[in-house]
């Protein structure tokens, strides 16, 4: 009696005794299974699955996966609408940390095991965890596409954690810190100085200030632009990432005559003018800066402490007036989602409140004794 005909593959004995499944593919093409088996029924409960996938409409390619991970991410980063710096520092992830492991691989081949082992590769030689963490984040991303595009069934970055950056808590400068290290600095960085501590800018966006951006009328400053320096020594002007970066943020009334004082002598003129220049007209670059800011650091006796920690001086003093979460996120121009929809409820009397208080905090903080803006003789270039 004939045997029962199959319905759907096909399953032959080979000269090795092992069996072989094949069967066609949604579109068209005969597909093999990637390995022998060693029993018929092995082979049959092989093409049960594929069936199976095929009528859930959870079939793919198995060939579209055979695709080198390194051009797959170079393309992936192409394609992405990335500020400069951001797409600066993936090239930089992806030539040193992925591409020496995973480049040749085929996408369909990077698994679990691999991707383990390559990360505790990477913090076993020394690579710093933020660098890690930071790599890892970019391939669970960029494998996260391939899934998207059909080439893989599910992602194997599926170490927990792993793309968290722990970063160590920074210290934060008392109002009296702020204020020496505003008398320590060159004249002409006062204001940027005392503008980080209370405001709480960032450093691209106190550079990126003209002078329409300060209405001292009314004690605002409006964050339009960011800037940005790349590693090749160029500057990018930038709008902020998110709704919540581009904010106006009300002036703490302490420092009001320090910004007017430096307006007056330090500002290019003109209300495109930038704010803050060097001494020769130029816009400032930071590795300049910090080496004024180490000096005036030990001058001031002030150990430790970043530029970037000056900020966390203005949300300190700022969460300490009350403020809600809403508004010190709005105030701060935390670029995630979550912060931008915070910023657009945020009510604009109450950061005038939050900057009241500040300025109350200012005076309270700050030693008893003549502060008046310091000026080098002579220096009245604009």
């Amino acid at each position: 009696m004939a045997g029962k005909r199959r319905q759907f593959g096909r399953v032959r004995k080979l000269p090795s005794g092992r069996y072989q499944a094949r069967y066609v593919g949604p579109d068209g093409m005969l597909r093999p299974a990637p390995e022998t088996f060693r029993t018929k029924k092995d082979a049959d409960a092989w093409l049960a699955d594929k069936q199976t996938e095929m009528r859930r409409g959870d079939w793919h390619d198995p060939d579209a996966g055979k695709v080198a991970f390194g051009p797959y991410a170079a393309a992936w980063i192409e394609e992405r609408e990335l500020t400069a710096t951001t797409r600066q520092l993936y090239g930089s992830l992806l030539r040193h940390h992925l591409e020496p492991t995973f480049g040749g691989v085929n996408v369909a081949d990077v698994s679990p095991p691999l991707v383990r082992r390559w990360r505790a590769d990477k913090l076993a030689a020394g690579i710093g965890p933020t660098t890690v963490a930071k790599a890892y984040a970019l391939l669970r991303a960029i494998l996260h596409t391939a899934v998207a595009d059909q080439m893989i069934r599910r992602n194997p970055c599926t170490i927990k954690g792993a793309s968290v950056v722990h970063t160590p808590e920074r210290p934060t400068a008392t109002v009296q810190e702020v204020y020496d290290l505003a008398d320590a600095i060159q004249p002409r960085y006062r204001a940027l100085v005392l503008m980080a501590g209370f405001l709480g800018l960032r450093w691209g966006e106190l550079i990126g200030l003209h002078r329409r951006d300060v209405d001292l009328d009314h004690g605002a400053v409006r964050v339009r632009r960011s800037v940005a320096e790349l590693n090749n020594g160029q500057r990018e002007i930038k709008a902020p990432k998110s709704a919540a970066g581009k904010r106006t943020v009300s002036i703490p009334t302490a420092i009001v005559p320090d910004i007017r004082e430096h307006l007056k002598r330090y500002a290019e003129l003109g209300a495109d003018g930038r704010v803050f220049i060097g001494a020769k007209g130029a816009t400032p670059r930071r590795n300049h800066f910090n080496r004024l800011w180490r000096t005036a650091c030990d001058d001031a006796g002030v150990k430790g402490l970043h530029f970037h920690d000056l900020r966390h001086t203005g949300n300190t003093l700022a969460a300490s007036t009350g403020a809600s979460t809403r508004e010190l996120m709005a105030r701060m121009g935390h670029s995630t989602a979550r912060a931008a929809l915070i910023y657009q409820h945020a009510s604009a009397e109450r950061d005038r409140l939050i900057a009241d208080a500040v300025s109350g905090l200012v005076d309270k903080g700050r030693k008893k004794k003549d502060r008046k803006p310091k000026g080098h003789a002579g220096d009245t270039t604009g």
